[in-house]
């Protein structure tokens, strides 16, 4: 599996942002996909995550209401939707694949065993 995210940027509180995750070898009907993040001497969180073929998405809970996980139907590229950034949404993102992912795994983050090299996101206030 290989995985390349794209889209960061500088935003100030209040705005909105559009991740993306190109997705090569991922099993068409299985597995999991998740988007995680990392500030400066913070442990890595969990961000989002979408069944790669039912589409079923769970949230961590600094998000929800806020971001939103998608995926094209050709599965080629996961997004995340991410409104009414703040401060403390700023933090280098992650997408990472686990393609024998199961349901009750999708926010673990030892189950992700693919990852992409990270896209930074700065929210200034």
């Amino acid at each position: 599996v290989q995985l390349q995210a794209s889209g960061g940027g500088l935003v100030q509180a209040g705005e909105s942002l559009r991740l993306s995750c190109a997705v090569s070898g991922m099993p068409y009907n299985g597995g999991n996909m998740g988007w995680f993040r990392q500030a400066p001497g913070e442990e890595r969180e969990f961000v989002a995550a979408i069944r790669w073929s039912g589409g079923h998405t769970v949230y961590g809970d600094s998000v929800k209401g806020r971001f939103t996980i998608s995926r094209d139907n050709a599965k080629t590229t996961v997004y995340l939707q991410m409104n009414s950034l703040k401060p403390e949404d700023t933090a280098v993102y992650y997408c990472a694949a686990a393609p024998r992912g199961i349901y009750s795994s999708l926010g673990v983050h030892s189950s992700y065993n693919h990852w992409g090299q990270g896209t930074l996101v700065t929210v200034s206030s």
